[in-house]
């Protein structure tokens, strides 16, 4: 019976391979969405990451579409303009999906959102205020000029090209304007509104687009998800662009150079403090740093090392301080709340370091006035025994923390075994006076 069953099965395995041969079927692969996240600034590791992803997507024929669904306040113009440029060149089309549901996509988030080949909201959210902001410092108006219609030509070049409002995207460019999903959707600068990712996909069934290969025609009927996530470096790379992480890392690399500048020979605090220093500027170059913030935390270093050679009892400390929350506050120069550092990091930062200057400067000034327990500085005001008769033009001996020390008497003479008090020295020979605490 079982040899009987072997021979069925073998035959039908046959049969298929033939029929497979004959007909050219073969069992379809799934087809995928391939869906990433953006959550934060547009940077360059967020266009690192967007493009990593649009080239998978291009090399893996069952991809069907790329979904990134985002949220981004908006980030560097060359950033935004590289991932332009991977969507505009990718085989597989691109969605753009603003969501979850309180999302934004604003700035360099509302170019992106314009420029994917399918653009899609969740209620509650906006696009649009996409006025430049330099990221080099202030601008004055012939700048600020050049850079407004640079961007806005930009941003309406765009628009004609995916068949959007270039009207109303000028608008988000030259005078700030945000609008929400619902609108967005009625004056044509979305393609759809969607409660959820189900519903963004029953929507983009059978949607034709026009990708850098030609026109195709979406299927997202039975389609299954595969989430791409950031690389370990991507990750470390893009919490480094945080405002907020960049400032934690200067002064933690200040920090470190002065401990090497105080303990000279230390080397670890020096090693620490110069990467962190270097990190903190790879994170500062991508922000609208004010030079006189930075003039004025270096300048509050500067005091702090001070305090530590300069006995100023605290007022270089309380100097250090103000030139440090004042140029921490003026250090990032922008009207945008995700570019700036925020208050709970300034305060708690000043805070800890005037404490810690504080505690040095104490400890400091109680080693001052603490008087010596080392040398011959240190026996004033020990107490002893003589072991000789001993007066003021006769030497004798006296027995003193374990040792015997040739002394002179005081005002008075001494009889031996007598308790004395050491007043002073003078080379190897101490002065001495009975003790009156013993009579």
């Amino acid at each position: 019976m079982g040899r009987i069953i072997h021979y069925f099965k073998l035959c039908t395995l046959v049969l298929v391979a033939t029929i497979s041969a004959t007909t050219g079927y073969s069992a379809a692969a799934p087809r995928t969405a391939l869906v990433i996240t953006i959550n934060g600034a547009i940077n360059p590791v967020t266009a690192e990451f967007i493009d990593d992803a649009i080239a998978s997507a291009s090399a893996d024929s069952t991809v069907e579409f790329l979904l990134v669904e985002m949220d981004t306040p908006g980030g560097l113009d060359t950033s935004m303009r590289q991932i332009i440029k991977g969507i505009q060149a990718s085989s597989r089309p691109v969605v753009v999906y603003v969501s979850p549901s309180g999302s934004r996509a604003a700035s360099a988030g509302a170019f992106i959102t314009i420029a994917a080949h399918v653009a899609a909201m969740a209620p509650s959210t906006n696009i649009g205020a996409a006025s430049p902001v330099n990221m080099g410092g202030g601008m004055d108006k012939t700048m600020k000029k050049k850079v407004t219609n640079d961007a806005a030509a930009y941003i309406r070049s765009v628009a004609i090209a995916h068949g959007k409002n270039p009207d109303l995207a000028e608008k988000f460019v030259r005078k700030g304007s945000s609008v929400p999903e619902s609108e967005a959707l009625k004056k044509n600068i979305i393609d759809i509104v969607a409660d959820n990712r189900e519903e963004l996909f029953k929507t983009l069934d059978r949607m034709t687009v026009k990708t850098s290969t030609g026109e195709k025609t979406i299927d997202a009927s039975d389609i299954t998800i595969r989430k791409m996530e950031m690389n370990w470096r991507q990750k470390v790379f893009d919490a480094l662009a945080n405002p907020n992480i960049a400032y934690i890392l200067m002064m933690l690399g200040f920090y470190g150079l002065i401990f090497e500048l105080s303990n000279p020979g230390a080397i670890l605090p020096g090693i620490i403090g110069g990467i962190c220093l270097i990190l903190a500027f790879y994170s500062l170059q991508a922000l609208p740093i004010n030079f006189a913030g930075i003039l004025l935390i270096i300048l509050s270093v500067i005091m702090f090392l001070l305090e530590i050679k300069v006995p100023s009892y605290g007022l270089l400390t309380i100097g250090g301080m103000a030139s440090l929350i004042i140029g921490s506050m003026m250090l990032i120069d922008s009207p945008e709340d995700y570019l700036r550092i925020s208050i709970m990091v300034i305060g708690p930062t000043a805070l800890l370091t005037g404490a810690f200057f504080s505690i040095l400067v104490a400890s400091a000034l109680r080693i001052m006035n603490k008087k010596s327990n080392t040398g011959l500085e240190g026996m004033v005001g020990v107490v002893g025994v003589a072991e000789t008769d001993i007066t003021a033009s006769r030497a004798g001996k006296v027995f003193v923390q374990g040792e015997l020390w040739s002394a002179v008497a005081k005002g008075e003479d001494i009889a031996k075994n007598e308790a004395i008090v050491v007043l002073g020295a003078e080379g190897l020979t101490l002065t001495v006076k009975r003790n009156p605490e013993q009579g």
